[in-house]
């Protein structure tokens, strides 16, 4: 049976996020910065093939993953079908999930 479309597009996010969850934690080589300094993190887009980095702070990051739907994306890679835009902060996006994708999303959040 074929995997419904919003699934599908949660998981390739998750995959990203929990890139983005190693970086955060300081697992990425070469990073030495203190809390307050910017960190270069994975776009959480559901857009295959997608390498592209965004600069946040540690703090920025932990607020946007306070709530497990919500994704920090480039702008234009928001996907309307499975994505609410929440924030708009020049080049980046915070966008929260729905639908299946939302349901997914919290389903497959590594913090709970």
């Amino acid at each position: 049976m074929q995997e419904e479309p919003g699934r599908r597009l949660a998981a390739n996010e998750d995959v990203f996020r929990k890139v983005n969850e190693g970086i955060e934690r300081g697992q990425w080589p070469g990073w030495a910065g203190g809390a307050g300094a910017p960190i270069a993190f994975r776009c959480e887009c559901a857009r295959l093939g997608c390498n592209m980095l965004l600069t946040l702070t540690r703090a920025d990051y932990e607020r946007i993953r306070s709530d497990p739907r919500h994704f920090v994306v480039l702008a234009g890679h928001e996907l309307p079908a499975v994505d609410r835009v929440v924030e708009r902060r020049g080049e980046i996006v915070i966008v929260e999930k729905i639908g299946e994708a939302g349901e997914e999303a919290a389903e497959r959040d590594p913090r709970d």
